[in-house]
């Protein structure tokens, strides 16, 4: 009998860890694999944030040939055009992939259009390039700083965003970055978003961490402020409301990076999925982990929880191994500031209001944990270490003895560090 041949779509953080994590679990006699992506490497995102300060790009991208290779999973560079799904076929540009079984790990895309003026007067936190052009941006504020010119950099948060932290971290790097080069008093940052209250997904404790950082740094902030329209030089709000900036600086609304029909999906175009497994709904053996699913936050560290819940079912189905517990929603993230970090332990609960669609965890107890040191700076960088070589070696984050050694660190420095 030959084996269940698992394709996978998209070489994000969650198409890799399901990979990986299913190579892991099952040898290629039980399970096969190919990877259908249109890139033939992995961008590490999160550290794209150090990129609009002078960081090079060139270790955000890790190569994967090699990699797949060892793991004897098929490699397939293609952009996938359709799915059908009564014939258990991937349709790509460079032909027809079938599969028993798939994971949808297409990820998500910004629609900064829904904001008239947005695209044409933000400079957007997404790709590369566009943060190597905030980059240039940056040191024209600077120079005109130094000549005693006031600067106004505004941020901005508006509806329908998935996951605004690389924003705040950006806002409060930005911040120590203009005080070492002593021109931080001819600056003005200002930080507004359309949330009820900062990083509302993850609860009030982080919310009075930044509330408690942008009034000590002196960055004028706002909640429960949405765009209405942005011009060259202004934001106008819907509450009549106007903020001017000669800096712009913005993380569009989310949508699904591709959309494939006949899949029920979400009024943004996520995929729906069953909350424990990640299964598409209406669709056995279909799967959508990561940010082209319909969990309301985009986020790596839950994208990697939700690849492990796939490549787990997965893995029992072809009886390699006992089903896992499934998805469990606990978030870890570290805010960057460059002379400290925040970090954040959030164990989060599905809402179904959306307006806020997720809230941290009533049950969550101890397990909902936030603090702020220089030393989690360290753990960020260490992350930033880990993962990208993980990848590069074919192995999934969240297994093996360097996970452990990762996890053990830490429960250790959050016992000590948070609270």
């Amino acid at each position: 009998m030959s084996p269940n041949h698992v394709v996978v779509l998209g070489s994000g953080f969650a198409g890799l860890e399901t990979a990986f994590a299913l190579r892991a679990l099952a040898n290629p006699d039980q399970v096969r694999l190919s990877l259908v992506s249109d890139r033939d490497d992995f961008l590490f995102r999160p550290n794209s944030i150090y990129l609009p300060f002078g960081a090079a790009e060139a270790p955000l991208h890790v190569p994967l040939a090699k990699a797949l290779r060892r793991k004897e999973i098929d490699s397939h560079i293609a952009h996938a055009e359709g799915i059908d799904t009564e014939r258990g076929v991937v349709h790509t540009s460079r032909g027809p992939v079938p599969y028993d079984q798939l994971v949808i790990a297409t990820g998500a895309a910004m629609r900064p259009e829904e904001v008239p003026g947005l695209a044409e007067h933000a400079h957007t936190v997404w790709s590369p390039g566009r943060l190597h052009a905030l980059g240039e941006q940056l040191q024209w504020v600077v120079q005109h700083a130094a000549h005693a010119q006031l600067q106004r950099v505004l941020f901005l948060v508006p509806p329908n965003n998935k996951c605004a932290g690389p924003l705040y971290e950006i806002a409060l790097m930005l911040d120590t970055w203009l005080r070492r080069r002593e021109v931080r008093d001819n600056v003005q940052l200002a930080f507004t978003t359309s949330e009820r209250s900062y990083v509302q997904a993850f609860g009030p404790k982080l919310h009075d961490v930044v509330a408690a950082e942008f009034a000590e740094r002196g960055i004028e902030g706002r909640t429960g402020a949405a765009p209405d329209k942005v011009s060259e030089l202004e934001v106008a709000y819907t509450d009549g409301t106007t903020q001017d900036f000669d800096l712009l600086v913005a993380f569009p609304p989310y949508v699904a990076a591709q959309r494939f029909e006949g899949l029920p999906t979400d009024d943004r175009g996520f995929l729906t999925c069953e909350a424990s497994t990640r299964e598409v709904l209406g669709h056995p053996g279909v799967y959508a982990p990561g940010d082209a699913g319909d969990f309301p936050v985009k986020q790596a560290f839950l994208a990697l929880l939700q690849a492990q819940a796939v490549a787990g079912q997965i893995a029992a189905d072809a009886g390699a191994h006992l089903p896992g517990a499934g998805f469990e929603p606990v978030s870890m993230c570290v805010l960057e500031m460059f002379d400290k970090a925040t970090f954040a332990q959030v164990p989060l609960s599905v809402t179904g209001d959306p307006a806020q669609p997720v809230v941290v965890d009533p049950a969550a107890g101890d397990a909902y944990r936030v603090g702020t040191s220089a030393a989690w700076r360290l753990g960020k960088k260490a992350l930033g270490t880990y993962v990208p070589g993980r990848f590069r070696a074919g192995l999934p984050v969240h297994a093996g003895t360097g996970w452990d050694a990762m996890a053990l660190g830490l429960r250790g420095a959050t016992r000590w560090l948070t609270r």
